[in-house]
């Protein structure tokens, strides 16, 4: 009985070091909420420090500004000026004269006017023309209009009442180039009259694929943007006029986000397959697709299968993303903390509160978010309870099994 007793009293001592230690030893699917809440300035075991965001109905405004959006990405929205010439652009030029006998009068010509036609030429690397008797004529950077009224004022004191029509016989570097999944790419004169990103995907043949993956990315001048292809479809504002020079590029891009955590019901915890056609969910952990141009987090909690009722803290959900120091900075971030460029934000979204749910509906998804979970503290409290239930049961079998042993050999004396 001292030997059990003794093993009760080792097992009790260890149970205490357990206790003492706390929850952190028991399995789980990712840190306690009241961690990420707390470590967001880099403590002791944190790799990388984070800032960290509740999520309030200013900072979804915030956010609602710098989602892709060409209406914002691009500043210049208006519609394109005047042609003009560019070096490589063959130029047409044709003469009148209001009588003949002129400077280029013809003598079969028996008409009471005249008319010369110079063969068409390109605008040279100086970016001029040239033009008999009127010499070199700039022609880049300028409209027909202005390289007539040149070639008019050189002309005037030579020939009789001269009249000039400059027209474009080929344009060559006015263009729109539409590339990647389109049915016809290729480079496409600009129009004058002025179109939109949509005109000129129509005139490559349209979108190879008319899902909700395609994404469509513009250059111009240097500056790029991307955005989803539904953008430009359910957001006039986003289709923005072109001008001559830009580049479009389709291109097919999944949007995905990933889930940790107490995510799903309690009788579904495998996540998904993500495969070449989509692939199904069943809920819980594990990676999504957005099946759509754009998906709030409640839609994305929803693919989930919700929090799981038995496991979440509902004031625990939490939102990985890497943001700017420009948006990070508006979120009242302090950048200086942080080294690089990108910040590494944690949204934490409150669902015990009846609000969040609207916050939720109007918090746009990014790609690539990470969404998780964390466990109710009673969940982690139960878990050791049971750890702690097993560890007092083995280190109780010795005198179970020495009291049974005793009861018997005090029996079979009898």
């Amino acid at each position: 009985m001292i030997t059990a007793m003794r093993i009760f009293a080792n097992g009790a001592i260890a149970a205490l070091a357990l206790l003492s230690v706390g929850c952190s030893i028991m399995p789980a699917t990712g840190p306690q909420g009241s961690a990420v809440l707390n470590e967001s300035e880099g403590g002791e075991g944190v790799a990388v420090p984070y800032g960290l965001v509740k999520v309030t109905p200013e900072v979804v405004r915030v956010l609602g500004q710098y989602a892709p959006r060409l209406s914002r990405a691009i500043a210049d929205r208006t519609p394109p000026q005047a042609f003009r010439f560019g070096v490589g652009d063959l130029v047409s030029v044709t003469i009148y004269e209001a009588a003949g006998g002129g400077l280029f009068s013809s003598e079969s010509s028996n008409r009471p006017g005249n008319s010369v036609t110079i063969p068409n030429q390109a605008v040279d690397e100086s970016g001029n023309i040239a033009v008999p008797y009127a010499g070199e004529v700039r022609a880049k950077g300028r409209t027909p209009a202005e390289i007539q009224a040149d070639i008019v004022n050189a002309l005037k004191a030579r020939a009789l009442e001269p009249q000039v029509v400059v027209a474009l016989a080929q344009q060559n570097t006015s263009l729109i180039s539409v590339l990647g999944d389109v049915r016809q790419a290729g480079r496409f004169p600009a129009s004058a009259s002025g179109e939109r990103i949509l005109d000129a995907i129509a005139r490559a043949g349209g979108p190879v694929s008319q899902g909700y993956d395609v994404w469509v990315s513009l250059e111009r001048k240097g500056h790029g943007a991307s955005v989803p292809f539904g953008a430009l479809l359910y957001e006039p504002a986003n289709n923005i006029y072109i001008l001559p020079n830009d580049v479009i590029y389709l291109y097919n891009q999944a949007q995905t986000f990933v889930a940790f955590g107490a995510a799903g019901s309690s009788n579904t915890t495998t996540a998904i397959s993500v495969g070449a056609t989509g692939g199904s969910s069943t809920g819980g952990q594990g990676l999504y697709r957005f099946d759509a141009w754009r998906l709030s987090l409640a839609e994305a909690l929803g693919k989930l299968g919700g929090l799981n009722d038995s496991l979440a803290e509902p004031s625990w959900v939490f939102l990985y993303r890497g943001e700017t120091c420009e948006v990070a900075s508006k979120l009242g971030v302090d950048c200086s903390k942080f080294a690089g460029p990108i910040i590494p934000i944690v949204y934490n979204l409150n669902l015990r509160d009846p609000s969040g749910y609207f916050l939720a509906q109007n918090f746009e998804m990014r790609n690539k978010d990470v969404i998780y979970t964390s466990n109710a503290a009673s969940v982690e409290t139960t878990k050791f309870l049971v750890f702690l239930r097993t560890i007092m049961a083995t280190a109780n079998d010795p005198i179970v099994y020495s009291t049974n042993a005793y009861i018997l050999r005090n029996a079979s004396r009898q």
